[in-house]
């Protein structure tokens, strides 16, 4: 749920991630998922940098979680996910993303 807020059209979709990601400096980690070369990893530091403090608080509170948890777990699963969803190595339009992000995510908790 945390991930399609993060990539939801109201976000900016994942051109919004990757803006927010270059504006902290990370713009070569999360072009490294977009590629089709390998995921680089990234720590809860970084990613509360990427995404901002008053970003992570809201997600955390919307997901009843605290931001601690919340950064853990989207550490841990974001690199994955956004690879996935680039599977040529470019981001899709805003409406294949949603589809592929849903798909994705159904796959993902249904197991």
């Amino acid at each position: 749920v945390v991930v399609s807020q993060l990539l939801s059209p109201e976000s900016g979709g994942l051109n919004g991630l990757v803006q927010k990601f270059e504006q902290a400096g990370l713009g070569d980690m999360i072009k490294g998922w977009i590629s089709t070369g390998p995921n680089p990893a990234i720590s809860t530091d970084q990613l509360q940098k990427a995404l901002g403090s008053d970003a992570v608080t809201k997600l955390a509170a919307a997901a009843g979680i605290n931001p601690d948890d919340l950064l853990k777990q989207v550490s841990a699963h974001l690199p994955g996910i956004i690879d996935k969803l680039t599977p040529d190595g470019t981001a899709p339009s805003a409406d294949a993303l949603q589809k592929g992000l849903g798909g994705l995510l159904g796959g993902l908790f249904s197991k």
